[in-house]
């Protein structure tokens, strides 16, 4: 039967969406509570076992070897219709291949083999940037450094505290104002371990957690004016529909937005940076051979409660080999995706192409496809974001702070800082 190209597209979009619904990545490598309670009652001093056979107990839900055949299915399917020469076209058979590359590391869970699946779908902390000279873990250093001296936090005293249901509340009223009426909620929920949780049209507070005000106005912008928007704008497309589902390659465009968002907004404060930016260089040490204790004294030994030390390194070891030398490499999406997003907005703007970067919220994209989205955008194939930050609302104004930033860059930091250390020695 003849179809229009547009079509062709929505109908290869749904059979994307459908055949990635089953595959849940963190829901795959997540860890039983009972792991954390042994190993707190050993003192934190005996590693856990957590080999092939124990995630071979986790139900994937799905037969991986029947999923890998439908994607291929799929992405030759795609060829067949598209050609070599249709850029969305080319574009889902990359998504379709990367859910393949998703389902064939999660095979390999508890093994060597799952980092290097990690490895190609997130990268590495040894990865270069586009335009940068250094590496992630190199820019994590730089960064460690001076979050070393950026020790200025908010005294407890003079912050709140919100129960849960207080926190509901007063991210609902935040939430309203943003998506409107019952577009994104926050709602109490006893059956999280984390003190917050997000999805697509819900922030989850745990029942019994308090919170300081910092930490849900975080949770509004990383959650809702990010992750949840763009989940929200995903679901509005009327052809792509594809858009409201994230691939590992669309993680550090996603994750960088929202942390540009608290920056921006100035929601973020140096423990929380310290946090991410400690991630990153815990990760570049699991590769560098690292145990899961050794990364466990690290944290310690830069300031972490225990409970803050077991949570950083689970996250890293997830999934992959506690004895060191292959981690889940995810968590190096936000400092990674913070310096492409920035670089490429900046960019945009000096090249004069301002107009694509609302697409960045078009849904889950990776920022390398933002052009062609926009261009589909005049087509009538891709849907302008509904959701936007108030940042990113007014163009204008942000093409004035990128372009004044383009000042700062060319600045010698390292001559700056020799000159008014001159100055504070003589009076500090």
């Amino acid at each position: 039967m003849w179809a229009t190209y547009k079509e062709k597209i929505h109908h290869y979009a749904g059979r994307i969406v459908e055949a990635q619904r089953p595959i849940r990545i963190l829901d795959a490598i997540k860890w039983d509570p009972s792991v954390e309670q042994e190993f707190k009652r050993t003192k934190m001093r005996v590693m856990p076992q957590l080999g092939p056979e124990y995630y071979a107990r986790i139900d994937l839900g799905f037969d991986p070897l029947k999923k890998i055949a439908e994607l291929e299915d799929i992405a030759r399917d795609l060829k067949s219709a598209f050609g070599d020469v249709d850029d969305l076209g080319a574009l889902m058979i990359v998504m379709v291949e990367e859910y393949r590359d998703v389902v064939s590391m999660l095979m390999a869970r508890g093994t060597k083999e799952f980092w290097e699946w990690s490895r190609k779908l997130y990268g590495s902390p040894k990865t270069k940037l586009a335009g940068e000279q250094t590496t992630i873990a190199g820019l994590a250093q730089k960064l460690y450094g001076i979050l070393g001296h950026a020790d200025i936090e908010i005294p407890d005293h003079a912050e709140p505290l919100f129960s849960a249901a207080e926190g509901v509340v007063y991210l609902n009223e935040r939430l309203s104002a943003f998506f409107g009426s019952s577009v994104v909620v926050a709602r109490i929920s006893d059956g999280i371990v984390a003190d917050a949780a997000a999805g697509g049209d819900v922030i989850k507070l745990k029942e019994g957690a308090f919170f300081k005000k910092r930490d849900l106005d975080l949770l509004e912008v990383h959650e809702g004016w990010v992750h949840a928007a763009t989940t929200q704008n995903g679901m509005m497309q009327h052809v792509a529909t594809w858009l409201s589902k994230g691939t590992p390659r669309s993680s550090a465009t996603q994750e960088g937005l929202a942390v540009m968002m608290e920056i921006f907004t100035f929601r973020s404060y140096p423990l929380r940076a310290r946090h991410i930016n400690d991630r990153v260089l815990g990760i570049d040490k699991a590769e560098d051979g690292a145990n899961f204790l050794e990364l466990i004294e690290f944290y310690r030994t830069e300031g972490y409660t225990e409970d803050e030390s077991w949570r950083n390194v689970q996250r890293i070891f997830r999934g992959g080999v506690l004895e060191g030398g292959a981690p889940f490499t995810k968590d190096i999406s936000y400092c990674r995706g913070f310096v492409e997003n920035y670089n490429f907005i900046r960019s945009v703007i000096a090249l004069g192409y301002v107009r694509v970067i609302p697409f960045l919220f078009a849904g889950k994209v990776h920022i390398q496809d933002v052009p062609l989205l926009y261009a589909k955008s005049q087509e009538k194939i891709i849907d302008p974001p509904r959701f936007l930050p108030p940042q990113f609302q007014d163009m204008g104004a942000l093409a004035v702070w990128m372009s004044f930033s383009q000042y700062l860059n060319v600045a010698n930091l390292e001559d700056l800082q020799k000159h008014y250390t001159s100055i504070f020695s003589k009076v500090l």
